[in-house]
């Protein structure tokens, strides 16, 4: 049985190797020249040498927000002895998912510079995948049984609506295409959003920025520990004056530059209508556990779900879909799979959720897991692990300026020790 895994990334490296155990045959398609997807560093943005979108969201000096004992895969933990540390630099995690991609053989099995233009069913079960060679510009077509979608969810920008900003008169960015604070000295720069990106950008400015304006719609100001000339504001209403913006207090702020960190949509531009998936409002549907094609139970998408420990919540899907694809266990029947994916969505309704948090995950993340675990019977998430992300993401939110001083040590599946850093 063949399978076709589309993207190199965290995913798709995960993927690649569990199917493998599973004595698939694997093909992977990347369509750079690189695995390890967007952890993979590169200081252009716009396009690439073949015309394509850099796919990378990475910036120069990002660290992780994720302690390094969250992040690793079951049974390769990274090999950092000298380093006293658990929040690592994009290059050490390229290097990690690398060393874990050539220890499994995965380099063998990727062909590199390969867009994938069209997912089509075919009527006998299987998948017709054209596939794009950018290296000798021909177009090539495959054909395999089970397909995953592995090709992430951090390249698309999305851009909150503000009224008139076609008329801005200043600069207008998205951290998406953050590499340094360089083209930010003496700006005043409005960030939109407080997500992990929004607080690193609007730190990493302010070094430079002659004031950065930070702008969400959270009830009450984040306790972040900024310097001075950076200062919270509310949502933006519109743009009056070429460079003023209105907020929803009536305040106005001339504006140099305006910075998104408004996150991504979710895209799927080589998926045919055949394949019944449709993705508006970054909810891709119908998906059974969030990972499954109900239409075409042969094919997955693996990382959709956020606010999670990415790693081994990539790892525990995958192992979950294989025990399917394999054959080892079997699907329920359709109308089963969709009243499950009823009765989460109606779950999430009542928490509050809207429509584009369909894959949030955040303090049920556990449930997640425990369901995924007890639905294929395979093996569940060390519980210390998300002791540890729920630690350090209550650290995230009370200090962000110093949480990434703390050290994570485990030293079982239940426990661990934080040391606070002094310094």
């Amino acid at each position: 049985m063949e399978i076709c895994i589309i993207g190199g990334g965290m995913a798709g490296i995960c993927s690649a190797k569990h199917a493998l155990d599973h004595g698939l045959k694997v093909t992977v398609f990347e369509k750079t020249g690189n695995l390890g997807g967007t952890w993979v560093y590169n200081d252009k943005s716009g396009t690439d040498e073949y015309g394509l979108d850099i796919h990378s969201s990475m910036y120069k000096s990002l660290h992780t927000n994720l302690p390094k004992e969250t992040m690793t895969f079951p049974g390769y933990p990274y090999d950092f002895k000298e380093q006293e540390t658990s929040f690592v630099s994009h290059f050490e995690i390229s290097a990690y998912l690398n060393h874990y991609a050539e220890i499994n053989g995965l380099p063998n099995i990727v062909k590199f510079h390969h867009n994938v233009i069209r997912v089509n069913p075919l009527r006998n079960k299987k998948w017709e995948i054209l596939v794009h060679d950018l290296v000798q510009d021909k177009y090539n077509s495959y054909t395999f049984d089970y397909v995953m979608v592995c090709n992430g969810h951090y390249f698309a920008p999305a851009f909150s609506k503000i009224e008139d900003i076609e008329d801005f008169k200043g600069r207008i960015t998205h951290s998406h295409d953050y590499r340094d604070s360089s083209s930010f000295k003496d700006e005043t720069v409005l960030v939109i959003g407080v997500g992990p990106s929004g607080m690193d950008l609007a730190f990493e400015t302010s070094k430079v920025a002659k004031k950065v304006l930070v702008s969400h719609h959270l009830k009450e100001n984040l306790k972040s520990g900024f310097a001075q000339h950076v200062i919270q504001k509310p949502d933006c209403v519109r743009i009056r004056n070429g460079n003023y913006v209105e907020f929803v207090d009536g305040s106005e702020e001339y504006v140099s530059v305006i910075l998104f960190c408004t996150g991504y949509e979710h895209l799927f531009p080589f998926l045919s209508v055949d394949t019944g998936i449709t993705a508006r409002n970054n909810y891709v549907k119908p998906l059974y556990k969030h990972c499954i094609n109900i239409r075409h139970p042969t094919m997955a998408f693996i990382g959709l779900p956020y606010i999670a420990c990415v790693t081994l919540m990539m790892d525990i899907q995958v192992r979950f879909v294989l025990k399917y694809f394999s054959g080892l266990k079997q699907l329920p029947s359709k109308e089963e799979m969709l009243e499950d994916t009823r009765k989460d969505m109606e779950s999430r309704r009542s928490r509050g959720l809207r429509e584009k948090e369909a894959h949030l995950l955040g303090p049920v993340q556990g449930e997640y897991y425990e369901d995924l675990a007890r639905t294929a019977e395979i093996k569940n998430i060390p519980a210390v692990v998300l002791k540890i992300y729920d630690d350090n993401r209550k650290n995230m939110l009370e200090d962000f300026l110093n949480f990434r001083k703390n050290l994570f040590k485990i030293y079982n599946d239940e426990e661990y020790e934080k040391i606070v850093s002094s310094k």
